[in-house]
This record gives C-alpha cells, structure tokens and sequence, in this order.
C-alpha cells in the first residue's frame, strides 16, 4: 500500500508500540509517530518505535495537542513523501483495528478524491453510555447545523488523499476540537467523504477518552447562535430604521404612503445586512453574490407568504380567534418553526 499511517501519541504505553508493531504487520511500510510532548519517562516507548523499519518519529518539545500533532504530521509528509496517495490516522491506544486501518487505506486508494471515516456501531451493547450519548448529540447537531450526515463524529480513523492535505493544514484548533473543525472544512471546501465500518473497540470502558460532547461541539453551536444573532441584529435595525425615516417624514406626507415608505426603507436596508452577515459569518459562503442575493430575497418572500397563510389558516379559519393574543402566540409558534426552516434553506441552497 501506498499510504503513510500517523499515529499522535502523548504519555503512551506498551500499547502504541504494540499498535505500531501491528501497522506495519498488517503490510504497511510508512508509520510516523508523533511524540506530543510526552514526559522523559515515556522515552524508551518512542525509542522502541524508532528503532522499527518504516517508522519515523516526530517530536514537539512540549504539549500541543492532537490536533497539532496531526497537522505536525501533515506537514512533514508533505515536504518528504510526495509519492504517496495519502494518510491514515490512527489512535495510539490500539482502538483501530490493523485490518480496519488496512479497510480505509484500500478505500482511500480506490476513491483518489474522498476522505474515508472508519465509523463504528454505537448501537452495540458494550458501547460505554458516554461514547452513546455523546454521539448521538453531536450527529444531530451536525446534521441539523451542518448539513453533514455522519455515523460517527468521533472517530480517529480517517484515510486523506494526499491532496487534501494542504487543506488539513490550515483547520483551525491545536487539541481534540480539531477533528471536529476537520469535518466542518471538509464540508465548506467540498471535500467528499465516504464511510468504513469498522470494529467497535473499547479499552478500559473508554477510560481514556478526551471526549465532551458539549465543549467538541461548541463550534457547531457557534453557528446556529451567529445565527440567531444575525436575525436578532436584523430586527432591531429594522425596528429603528422604520422609526427614523417614519419620525423624518412625519406629517408632510399621508399616513399609509409613510408608513410604505418606512417600512420598505426600513426592509430593504435590514435584509442586506442579514444576508451579508449571514454570508460572511454565519455561513461563511463563497456562493456568486447575485445568485445568493436572488435565492435569499425568494426565500424570504416565502417565509412572509407562508406566515400570513399558515397564521391565517390555523387562527381564523380553524381556531376562529380574530384579532385575541392567542392569534399572536399562534404567529410566533409558526415564525419560529420558519425560522428553523430558513436555517437550513440559507445553508443548503442559498448560500450552497
């Protein structure tokens, strides 16, 4: 095979050598270890390694986390293995079968444009609760934030066309938040990405894991709350637009042409600041201005037009309310569900 194996390691045991010993068995022949700052007393494990055919070991000084020890690893085989088809990266913990490892090098070779995710059955009986829960939380959140449908948003195992490593490069995050910004730009360049099952393994009940699916997944929950901002900054710039032009024009025209005129004024100036926030920080799109602008303005007056019917059809023709509060509770239970529609509207067509 012609794929590189990186394995990051911090404080390891006897099982990253024992896990290294298995790459190479498995028929691999390029292995890089990176020493993430490990103590002095963690020496002779790396020493052990080095000492290996095929297997080169990088060192940081200190502790930079995982993610910088990938990206380390990147690095280096960028400038000294040009020939290879890509990368494998593999925890250090023996959780990542020889044979899996093996599945999605071969899958990564065959593909040449897709990045391979070894995933693992979470559903299975012996998946320590944690690993469950968290899993299941941040699949639905990349999903509904992210459009990414993905079985495993935790896993280590990824094969990368060498190609795409430059890209790999420039993620943001130096610690375990980095896989996830991983996934993320792989999603915004275009990156596709296919999935192996593999074996569901657990050492210790996952003692070791440094997963928290609240803190891994702030980035994602980051962009529904920019979200969120960008619409409640739309709104009280709407609101204050239509207050100064309506309070300028005053009496010197009629009443409903001024109110026309505050707010359209007021709409038009606030919805180009929506969808330019929502372009350049929420979504961060380099979808064409004017395809984007179009789509985002019919979505918008579907949204409008779907409120005023959806408002008109439970309210009074089915409740028969006329003109109560309740009327109003049953708008903002429509708006709000719009709301969540526009989300993913925005992110999977206008700004696509």
């Amino acid at each position: 095979m012609n794929t590189t194996v990186i394995v990051p390691s911090l404080n390891p045991d006897g099982k990253m050598v024992n896990t290294v010993k298995s790459i190479l068995a498995e028929g691999f022949t390029d292995v890089v270890v990176v020493n993430d700052g490990s103590g002095p007393e963690y020496t002779p494990f790396f020493e052990e390694v080095a000492a290996l055919p095929g297997v080169t070991v990088l060192t940081h000084e200190v502790n930079k986390g995982k993610g910088r020890a990938m990206k380390t690893a990147f690095a280096y085989i960028l400038e000294n293995r040009k020939d290879v088809a890509g990368v494998v990266t593999v925890d250090a913990d023996g959780q990542h079968l020889p044979k899996d490892i093996r599945a999605c090098a071969e899958a990564m070779e065959a593909s040449g444009e897709n990045v391979i995710l070894g995933v693992r059955d979470f559903s299975l009986p012996h998946v320590p609760k944690k690993s469950r829960i968290g899993n299941n939380i941040t699949k639905a959140v990349f999903r509904f934030a992210c459009g990414i449908k993905i079985s495993d948003t935790q896993t280590g195992l990824r094969a990368i066309p060498f190609k795409h490593l430059p890209a790999m490069c420039e993620v943001a995050g130096d610690r375990y938040e980095y896989e996830t910004n991983q996934l993320l730009v792989m999603k915004r360049a275009g990156i596709g990405f296919s999935e192996v099952v593999i074996d569901t393994v657990y050492i210790d009940d996952n003692a070791s894991s440094h997963f928290h699916p609240f803190r891994d997944s702030m980035r994602i929950y980051m962009i529904i709350l920019k979200f969120i901002g960008s619409s409640i900054a739309s709104f009280l710039l709407d609101f204050l637009l239509f207050t100064v032009i309506n309070l300028a024009i005053g009496d010197s025209m009629d009443g409903s042409v001024r109110l026309l005129i505050a707010t359209v004024g007021a709409r038009v100036v606030s919805s180009l600041f929506n969808y330019t926030v929502n372009r350049k920080v929420v979504f961060r799109s380099d979808a064409d201005v004017k395809r984007s602008l179009v789509r985002y303005y019919i979505l918008a007056a579907c949204q409008l037009l779907a409120s005023y019917l959806l408002v008109n059809i439970v309210a009074e023709k089915i409740l028969d309310l006329g003109a109560t509060f309740l009327e109003s509770v049953i708008k903002m239970i429509v708006d709000f569900i719009l709301f969540l529609l526009s989300y993913q509207f925005q992110q999977r067509w206008v700004f696509k």
